[in-house]
């Protein structure tokens, strides 16, 4: 077997001495770290966990003052754990590629990881391994927008939930015109459409079924102003946000693959509006029309004639 075979299989500690500079860096690493996750992207994945073993080396940069025996001046063990528990604990992902991809931005946030070796493997899904490995730089990385110049913390949306005669109002854009005077970016959610859906008896179907009828309804807002933007994944939201799009919000990929979803019926649009303010931190929900937001909010609410 040739080196680069050897090395391609090897632990991601070997590859990372192998490539290592003429300086080489130090060294943490996580071995064998197992985790049972729902994740996949196939329909059999879903509604069941799996085992999934992770292996990451990150090379870091030394502190620049002695050690002394000082867990605050390394970067602990516990920071790649915790990021792995962060990443899985945000969403329900399909791919291992998309799961690596953010364990490795996270953990390369620290101030001392310079490069991180990530391998993720699915245990159950076959006779033997099956997983991918990804090697991110801080070099690589691309950069991150500072405090205060537009970074998606200082661009706290409104969540505005509208219903089916707000939707259909004559004035609708002059009724948005009013909403971006308020300074934030505009997050728009609808609930059902007025026509009937389908009606089915497993909740789970028509679940999917309740949803897909709100993203018709979306699309019909969007319709009638060209400058709303229909998105239904987190990375789309947050470039729409960064962009100062005005977003309508298709809500399906968002609630299903959210590890703590809604618990709300998807016929409740204000429920729904609701979990997405608090999933983004938003300065408040507008509801306007009809429709209350449940009690106990950590969002403030106000209620707009229809």
């Amino acid at each position: 077997m040739t080196t680069d075979i050897r090395l391609a299989f090897a632990h991601p500690e070997e590859r990372a001495e192998a490539t290592a500079g003429a300086d080489p860096r130090d060294r943490i690493s996580l071995r064998d770290h197992v985790v049972e996750v729902e994740i996949g992207a196939f329909q059999t994945e879903r509604g069941k966990t799996q085992r999934v073993c992770f292996n990451i080396v990150v090379e870091v940069r030394p502190h620049p003052a002695p050690i002394e025996d000082d867990v605050d001046r390394i970067l602990s063990y516990d920071r790649i754990t915790e990021a792995i528990a962060a990443e899985l604990a945000a969403e329900r992902l399909n791919l291992l590629e998309t799961l690596a991809a953010r364990i490795a931005e996270r953990i390369l946030a620290e101030p001392q990881a310079m490069r991180v070796f990530v391998r993720i493997e699915k245990l159950d899904r076959g006779p033997g391994a099956l997983g991918v490995e990804i090697v991110r730089s801080r070099a690589e990385a691309p950069m991150q927008a500072a405090a205060g110049d537009g970074s998606l913390a200082d661009l706290q949306p409104i969540v505005v939930c509208l219903d089916n005669a707000a939707i259909a109002a004559p004035d609708l854009s002059q009724r948005l015109d009013a909403l971006l005077g308020r300074g934030r970016p505009l997050v728009l959610t609808v609930g059902l459409p007025a026509e009937a859906l389908p009606q089915v008896e497993p909740r789970a179907v028509q679940r999917r079924i309740d949803l897909l009828g709100i993203e018709q309804n979306a699309w019909r807002l969007a319709a009638r102003d060209g400058r709303c933007l229909v998105v239904g994944s987190r990375t789309e939201i947050d470039w729409a946000l960064r962009n100062g799009r005005m977003i309508v919000w298709a809500p399906s990929k968002l609630v299903l693959d959210a590890v703590d979803g809604p618990k709300a019926s998807a016929r409740d649009g204000v429920a729904l509006a609701l979990w997405l303010a608090e999933t983004l931190a938003a300065d408040r929900l507008l509801v306007m029309g009809e429709g209350r937001a449940p009690a106990g909010s950590r969002i403030a609410v106000e209620h707009l004639n229809s």
